[in-house]
């Protein structure tokens, strides 16, 4: 029986703590999102900024493999402009192998802070995920030998040597975060699965190009799939977003306040140099606007629950629901809202909890005949 719900690792730690218990932390989130019967769990790559202390997030995956029994584990994301296509493709197999067909390939460009650091820009970025995607895809799922030059690598003849662990393709996930097209439309002409993130960028970067919604980066998607003859399926379809839950609404947005708040101005606004409050927004609602925004979820188990049938409703329907886990709160806050959802809030939108509750109906109704 599956939650529908999955973890998305940045992951970023508040600094001041010691990094390698910080390493060990999100391992320990996975295997208790393994216990509570979560669907994914997935690991970003940061180089930069000092909060996103993953640099190979493959080791994580492996150890995680290890660790856990039936949570699928995905790279979220492999920043293809930055890593060698063949290196890619052989790290995805292996993972493959060690989860035993629990692995999801997540790609995308990368990240700007990154990219500054190696010298490249948006567009050199969006350039090189365009000339490795068919490349890696044909690598990882298909048979044939691939030849290529680009500017930045060459292959000849290539071929992986390890096939993967079963005759199914490696699922290949594609990331956007609707500030361009580029994305869901390369996603809609390869057949990828998309990966979302309902972060409202306009309240954190003026000047960027207006914020595409959910509904329209999935619109361009399934154009481009029409355009190619491909098939998208809605189950494939991930938002990723913050989402604490507690018994209350009061209590939860007690819990995350100030954790919220330095996430926001001490990464987003000092480290990563963006303006962070949308004009006439003041520091104390801030965690309301994104809340307000579409950007978090944060309240009691009715909240969340409401919350998510508005993505739902709003996007037309996607599949999994990414909780994107920040420092914004204690170890055991974020626990507990961990096993809320699992216990309380995927139940009720998965109709899990249905079934017990029409058989206390039926005894009643029986005995009152």
């Amino acid at each position: 029986m599956h939650s529908r719900i999955g973890l998305f690792l940045s992951p970023v730690h508040e600094t001041g703590q010691d990094p390698h218990l910080a390493l060990h932390r999100s391992l320990d989130l996975v295997e208790l999102a393994d216990r509570l019967n979560f669907d994914e769990a997935w690991f970003g790559e940061h180089h930069t900024l000092g909060w996103g202390l993953v640099g190979a997030p493959e080791t994580l995956i492996a150890a995680a493999s290890q660790r856990t029994r039936q949570i699928r584990l995905a790279h979220g994301v492999v920043p293809l402009s930055g890593h060698h296509p063949f290196h890619v493709a052989s790290r995805a197999v292996h993972l493959h192998h060690l989860t035993r067909g629990r692995y999801i390939l997540g790609v995308g460009p990368g990240v700007p802070f990154d990219a500054t650091m190696f010298g490249l820009d948006g567009k050199e970025q969006r350039k090189r995920l365009d000339e490795a995607l068919p490349t890696l895809l044909e690598l990882v799922n298909g048979e044939e030998r691939v030849t290529q030059k680009t500017d930045w690598y060459e292959l000849v003849d290539a071929k992986l040597q390890l096939p993967r662990f079963g005759p199914g393709p490696i699922e290949v996930a594609l990331a956007t975060s609707g500030t361009s097209v580029t994305s869901p439309r390369l996603i809609g002409r390869y057949g990828l699965s998309m990966t979302s993130f309902a972060l409202p960028f306009a309240l954190l970067t003026p000047g960027a190009p207006e914020h595409m919604g959910l509904a329209q980066q999935w619109k361009h998607a399934q154009e481009a799939a029409d355009e190619h003859g491909r098939t998208l399926r809605r189950e494939d379809w991930r938002v990723a977003l913050p989402v604490h839950v507690a018994e209350t609404r009061e209590q939860a947005f007690a819990e995350v306040r100030e954790g919220y708040d330095r996430w926001l101005f001490e990464y987003f606004a000092k480290a990563a140099g963006r303006d962070v409050l949308a004009p006439g927004a003041s520091r104390a609602t801030a965690l309301e606007a994104r809340v307000e925004a579409g950007g978090a979820l944060v309240g009691s188990v009715d909240d969340v629950v409401d919350g998510v049938r508005r993505i739902q409703e709003a996007t037309g329907g996607f599949g999994t629901l990414l909780v994107y886990v920040a420092d914004w709160t204690s170890y055991e806050n974020t626990n507990r809202s961990l096993e809320l959802l699992a216990r309380q809030v995927a139940p009720r939108l998965t109709g899990a909890a249905d079934r017990p509750r029409e058989a206390v109906e039926w005894a009643i109704a029986r005995r009152s005949k």
